[in-house]
């Protein structure tokens, strides 16, 4: 005779409260129903290896049935089966897991393995049900029960006997579905909803079909368990398929981790060999795959890695997640942190030894991700060093091999104090700049920075190694003194300055007006006339390029043009400012070149003008009228 018993706390409203705010994702109920019969097996296995007399545990499995003629989704299991008291104790309290209860009756670490929270988790069939009917016969019984409820406040519970009776121990779990959930009974779905959750449940899970074959679902080895030195590079290739879609394709590395402290954690981490990001494919916007014990608890997690590392696939699995009652959302985000800070940490120092032991391997995952890395600089300060130690640059000497900050130190010229960098992308016309004449006449070599974006991550760093980053362009660049030649070790003294020098600079001044911060002679120029650069803090004209491509009300800031006394061309206007009538030519050439040094820095004067003006130059120098006193 069938009994009736009233749950032991107000069902209905938490079960309203189950479907409407805890799991909104109906999958979810039969990922719950999966890992609880998953939990069944492991702890008959236990007991099998705990009581004399019990069958060994062979053959166990899960299977799934959907019955379309019959509205049905059957969850079966061959493992513990349950009594009478255990179907009151453990389906008619919300919140009571029959699993954390087996778990303290038992020692050894064998018990951690079990995932189930039987309780809640339980009742998430009751978002696709409109009842559901448990069937089963615990292993130490001959006789069955079958407990029913339509989750409105009872449940009833009957014996079967005979063949009403399972067959053997187990549970059958039959949810007879609500007339939106019928999609369910689709097997196709259904094998989805299973490969997406339960793939790597450690028993074997069986889809049966409306033709009588069963799919083996979960055939997927969890290889993050596995001994790092176990898993074949075939192994490796499958799995990183499996999670980024790519199938056949290989990583370029792989990061496998078994941590015990300060959280337990096994995680298998895959850099991918391209990134769709250089092809035009848009931002990679997956995460890592979160599970508790093998059960996938969310997928693309984008929470466990900061983004500057969003270009990894990866699973993660830690017994450490302080899962609430849903599974779908965890109680302590602190966790979360924690795991995301060690990940990190250790991308970070595999990285680092790649660089060093393999460096062509290190060298190609740069090209890729390099862009996506730097990222890092400026948005995680606490890892900001051993980033800096993973950038790459071309320098003026050796524009082929980009090479890291730490070896441009230790190339560092006698007396050089600071880090040199240049904005461009062609080192031969770099070096052609009239303000990289003073770097290369010292021997001292500069980064290349061939995308702006460079020189902004090295203004947030500031520094390397306590040696500032200072660009070619700017006032503040220290240079160390010029290496004195066999020839020029005598006592010959430097050309003088030009007496008419004062007066072609106010001149300069009077032409370019309100266009400079400054007009002043240098002595760091070898064979240009002049050249521009930039006042302490200012941007470069790389930067200002980039801005005024994107906001034409961009206004460049003001800098400063420096004139080489000793240029040919310097000294000859020195020469004709003696007479007053030259003054507007010599007006003219300064504009010419400051227009000149705008173009070899980068930036782009008033073209019809400067076009205008060297045309007027050529027409003097074919012959016509020159305005010039001689």
């Amino acid at each position: 005779m069938a009994e009736t018993h009233a749950f032991q706390s107000d069902i209905a409203k938490l079960l309203r409260l189950l479907s409407q705010s805890l799991y909104q994702n109906r999958e979810v109920a039969i990922r719950e129903l999966v890992s609880n019969a998953s939990d069944a097996l492991d702890k008959y296995r236990l007991l099998s290896l705990r009581e004399e007399g019990l069958p060994a545990a062979e053959d166990l499995q899960i299977t799934v049935t959907p019955d379309a003629a019959a509205g049905t989704l059957t969850i079966a299991d061959n493992g513990v089966g349950m009594t009478h008291d255990d179907l009151i104790e453990n389906l008619g309290t919300i919140a009571r897991s029959g699993t954390e209860g087996f778990s303290k009756g038992l020692e050894g670490a064998d018990a951690d393995s079990l995932i189930g929270q039987f309780g809640v988790g339980f009742y998430a069939a009751f978002m696709l049900a409109e009842t559901v009917e448990v069937r089963t016969r615990h292993y130490s019984e001959e006789r069955g029960w079958r407990w029913t409820s339509a989750g409105t406040g009872s449940f009833t519970i009957d014996e079967l006997t005979g063949d009403a009776a399972p067959p053997e121990r187990g549970t059958e779990i039959v949810l007879h579905l609500r007339d939106d959930a019928k999609d369910f009974t689709d097997p196709q779905r259904v094998e989805y909803v299973l490969k997406k959750y339960s793939s790597f449940v450690p028993h074997p899970i069986h889809l049966a079909g409306a033709d009588g074959e069963t799919l083996h679902v979960n055939d997927q080895p969890p290889v993050w368990v596995e001994p790092k030195g176990s898993v074949t590079a075939e192994q490796h290739r499958q799995f990183f398929g499996y999670l980024s879609g790519q199938v056949g394709g290989n990583p370029l590395w792989n990061l496998h981790l078994s941590l015990d402290s300060p959280l337990e954690i096994k995680s298998i981490l895959y850099c991918p060999p391209l990134n769709p990001e250089r092809m035009g494919l848009g931002r990679a916007e997956h995460g890592l795959h979160l599970c508790a014990r093998r059960v996938l608890v969310q997928s693309d997690c984008d929470d466990l890695l900061p983004e500057y590392l969003r270009f990894l696939y990866g699973l993660v699995d830690s017994s450490d997640l302080p899962l609430n009652v849903s599974r779908q959302a965890l109680q302590d985000d602190t966790v979360f942190l924690k795991i995301r800070k060690v990940l990190t940490s250790k991308v970070l120092g595999h990285l680092a030894k790649l660089a060093e032991s393999e460096p062509k391997t290190y060298a190609e995952f740069y090209e890729q991700f390099g862009s996506t890395l730097r990222e890092g600089v400026a948005t995680d300060p606490l890892n900001r060093e051993k980033i800096a130690d993973l950038l790459r640059f071309r320098t003026i000497e050796n524009p082929g091999e980009p090479s890291g900050l730490k070896a441009y130190v230790e190339g560092m010229k006698e007396g050089q104090t600071q880090i040199f960098h240049v904005g461009g992308r062609d080192a031969e016309a770099v070096k052609r700049r009239p303000t990289l004449e003073a770097f290369t006449a010292r021997g001292l070599d500069v980064l290349l920075l061939t995308d702006p974006v460079d020189e902004i991550v090295l203004n947030t760093l500031g520094e390397y190694d306590g040696k500032q980053f200072v660009s070619v362009e700017s006032a503040e660049a220290d240079l160390p003194p010029l290496p004195e030649s066999e020839d020029e070790k005598d006592d010959r003294p430097e050309p003088a300055a030009p007496a008419g020098l004062e007066a072609v600079l106010g001149l300069f001044r009077d032409a370019l007006g309100e266009e400079t911060e400054e007009i002043r002679q240098t002595d760091k120029l070898t064979g240009s006339p002049c050249r521009l650069v930039t006042p302490g803090g200012g941007l470069s004209p790389q930067l200002q390029s980039v801005l005024g491509a994107n906001d034409k009300n961009f206004k460049p800031p003001k800098r400063i043009l420096e004139v080489n006394p000793r240029h040919p061309l310097i000294r000859r206007l020195a020469d004709l400012s003696v007479n007053d009538q030259n003054g507007e030519f010599i007006k003219t050439c300064g504009r010419q070149l400051f227009d000149n040094a705008l173009l070899m820095s980068g930036m782009v004067p008033d073209p019809t003008e400067l076009a205008s003006r060297a045309e007027q130059f050529m027409a003097e120098a074919a012959g016509a009228k020159s305005s010039v006193i001689l």
